[in-house]
């Protein structure tokens, strides 16, 4: 079996030299032993611009029956740039369906996950992020009865319970001059370093072993 991770930044390889930034996808083969992961998620790409690259089309040609497709885009999908941007419950959800029937003509099964939780405090409080693009999803897998992994709500979970300062671990916070890539520090709440990723991934992880899909 291969598990081909479809998604954005938050999902995302990056070369050692980009460190601390760690992507979930990058890792998720740690708490999946013996399984492949080919790890095909690409920052800034949103369902429009995955689709309209080629991107899918490329893991259509390698995926096989019994292969997982993993499914998981949003923070893109919010972006005002036109060749990114899609509505949650027209395009947004269309696109989805593209990757559930190609993975599903394939005989292979589709999984679809929202996306992880941006780390937005304030006032004490973790900020809702992303709109009505979560919820279209669980839509999606409800209407096509797809395996869903809430991702969202257990990253919002996770964070809650760490709460804001100790939460900080997870996401791409550094104090500057530690990292050559990021001279000045960084204080990135959407994005992860590795101690959140492995989080997502082992999240992850869990959720196909419980659905019985490895």
């Amino acid at each position: 079996m291969t598990i081909y991770v479809c998604g954005d930044s938050t999902a995302a390889t990056y070369k050692p030299e980009e460190a601390p930034i760690t992507g979930w996808g990058q890792v998720l083969s740690g708490f999946l032993p013996g399984v492949r992961v080919e790890n095909r998620a690409m920052g800034g790409r949103s369902t429009k611009s995955f689709l309209s690259e080629g991107r899918l089309q490329k893991i259509e040609t390698e995926i096989q029956p019994g292969d997982l497709l993993l499914i998981q885009f949003t923070h893109n999908d919010n972006n005002d740039l036109v060749w990114r941007h899609t509505d949650p419950w027209t395009s947004f959800y269309h696109n989805l369906e593209i990757y559930v029937d190609t993975a599903l003509l394939h005989q292979a099964r589709p999984v679809l996950m929202t996306p992880i939780c941006r780390r937005y405090w304030r006032d004490g409080q973790l900020l809702a992020s992303h709109g009505d693009y979560p919820e279209a999803i669980r839509v999606l897998a409800l209407q096509r009865n797809a395996p869903l992994i809430d991702m969202y709500e257990k990253s919002i979970k996770l964070v809650r319970e760490l709460g804001d300062e100790e939460s900080k671990k997870l996401y791409l916070y550094a104090r500057p001059g530690v990292y050559p890539a990021y001279p000045n520090g960084s204080a990135d709440d959407t994005h992860t370093q590795r101690a959140g990723a492995e989080a997502y991934a082992r999240m992850t992880a869990e959720a196909l072993k419980e659905y019985g899909l490895i």
